[in-house]
């Protein structure tokens, strides 16, 4: 951008700009905002509520796919979400050159560790940018969360890698049970949750505790500390190699309890691995699991609040959960057709959590990446560390866990406004010219609507553009980066 315009100005009219924006510090523009109105061209089709329902249903609606959803609608568009495979998806080459992502632990081990790390976030990054499969990306990240494996710990670093692509790439829209059985296989969660020293004569329970309290039944589900002991039992000898083909799966018979055991009413006769993966099978269907899970799902859809705005639709989604034997893919149409589809949608406002503000921010600004550190580092300085948040319960989905470290996300903004990030650009003269935009005013209007869906009111446009006369000539580059900086710190455009 043009260096004619001092950072001091720049962060004076930014501010500016976010001060249109913010009708609240705690609701969404949508919520408060006043409707387009007049000459507000051609290039963003004219649909608030697709806009809001796009903000949900992916890391931040882009032009392309609000011009799909105008013409094909909505009911239509998400159909094709739930298919992946239909989609057909170029943004798939960004990720070529990341060796990493293919390759199995044996090989992985012999790379360097932050070179690992850096390609898992990259991949990761790059795909929930540009990826056109974005409901499959959002559920990706759901079910990260849900098996929630910090890379920090041990030999997680590498495994993870494997993780990634073969239980939760694999598994996001099949059926639970297999996604919780290749999870349970998983050398990383075992490591991560220390399985792999979970041994007949020093039992551990880490795992079994978990893959109850936050894999399945939830902590609310009805099991006692006998089950998670019992539960343990029935893990030990679940462990992973440390010599030859290093980093698989292996079960040790030698330090299995090969006693007779009961999991939440469930006797286990001896069976060695066979013990632990009946148990499982158990578990995945149990209504305790149907209906946490159809709650994190609704929290992480449709409001922070499932419990006490949601409870009919949590109670049908977990019965068709159960109805389709665990099904993922129905579960989710079908609190998608209960809460978005229609003509109200009943979802509540959601703060977006790092990820979603960062991925957002460079979707939405049709930004090029190479998803490098630079722009990795944002996400960690707000809180949420890509593959590194340090406990088994995951990233936290409801507003008041990421509603106090703000600074970080203005600093974001600030950078990526002023093409600082390196390895990231936005093309300002584009969508300046895609716009057509002519003056500051006109700038702010478009670019309004290109992030926060909606035109600012006139006199917001009124305020910023006396701000500009004072600084004094102001060019329209200049001004969309100003805007830009402005909108994206802006509590409304925190806001999903």
């Amino acid at each position: 951008m043009s260096m004619s315009l001092q950072r001091r100005s720049f962060l004076k009219l930014a501010a500016i700009a976010a001060a249109g924006a913010t009708a609240s510090a705690c609701s969404p523009v949508y919520a408060r905002l006043a409707r387009p109105s007049g000459s507000s061209g051609a290039w963003i089709p004219d649909q608030e509520r697709h806009f809001r329902v796009l903000s949900r249903l992916t890391f931040g609606p882009t032009l392309a796919e609000r011009a799909e959803v105008a013409e094909i609608g909505m009911d239509s568009w998400i159909e094709a979400q739930l298919d992946p495979e239909s989609i057909e998806d170029p943004g798939q080459w960004r990720i070529r050159g990341l060796d990493v992502l293919g390759l199995d632990a044996d090989a992985l081990v012999g790379w360097e560790r932050q070179e690992v790390r850096d390609q898992l976030t990259r991949g990761t990054l790059l795909r929930q940018v540009y990826s056109r499969r974005q409901l499959y990306e959002l559920m990706v990240a759901f079910w990260t969360d849900h098996f929630n494996i910090s890379v920090e710990k041990g030999d997680c670093w590498f495994l993870k890698v494997v993780d990634d692509r073969e239980v939760v790439r694999r598994h996001a829209l099949g059926n639970f049970r297999d996604l919780l059985w290749a999870s349970a296989h998983s050398p990383a969660m075992l490591v991560y949750l220390d399985n792999q020293a979970n041994h007949k004569d020093a039992p551990n329970e880490n795992y079994a505790r978990e893959v109850m309290e936050l894999h399945t039944v939830g902590v609310d589900g009805g099991y006692t500390q006998r089950d998670v002991e019992e539960l343990a039992r029935c893990f030990t000898g679940w462990t992973v190699k440390e010599h030859f083909w290093r980093g698989q799966f292996a079960f040790d018979p030698d330090i299995h309890d090969p006693g007779p055991k009961e999991v939440v009413g469930l006797r286990i006769e001896p069976a060695g691995q066979a013990e632990a993966e009946r148990v499982l099978d158990h578990l995945a269907l149990h209504p305790s699991t149907a209906r946490y899970l159809a709650t994190k799902l609704v929290r992480r859809f449709v409001t922070d609040e499932p419990e006490t705005h949601a409870l009919e639709l949590i109670d049908s989604a977990a019965s068709v959960y159960l109805t389709t034997g665990g099904e993922i893919r129905p579960l989710v149409k079908h609190i998608l057709e209960a809460a978005v589809l229609p003509a109200a949608p009943a979802f509540r406002p959601k703060l977006k959590r790092p990820a979603e503000f960062v991925v957002s921010a460079l979707r939405m600004l049709e930004t090029e990446t190479d998803g490098g550190s630079p722009t990795q580092q944002p996400l960690a300085q707000m809180g949420q560390p890509p593959f590194g948040w340090p406990t088994p319960d995951g990233p936290p989905d409801v507003a008041a866990a990421w509603s106090g470290a703000l600074l970080p996300r203005w600093q974001f903004a600030l950078n990526l406004s002023r093409n600082e990030l390196p390895g990231t650009r936005i093309h300002l003269e584009t969508l300046v010219e895609a716009s057509g935009a002519q003056t500051s005013a006109e700038a702010l209007r478009q670019t309004s609507r290109l992030l926060l869906g909606t035109s600012l009111p006139l006199e917001s446009e009124r305020r910023f553009q006396a701000a500009v006369l004072e600084v004094g000539e102001l060019s329209l580059i200049d001004a969309a980066a100003v805007v830009a900086a402005g909108l994206v710190a802006s509590p409304a455009f925190q806001w999903r």
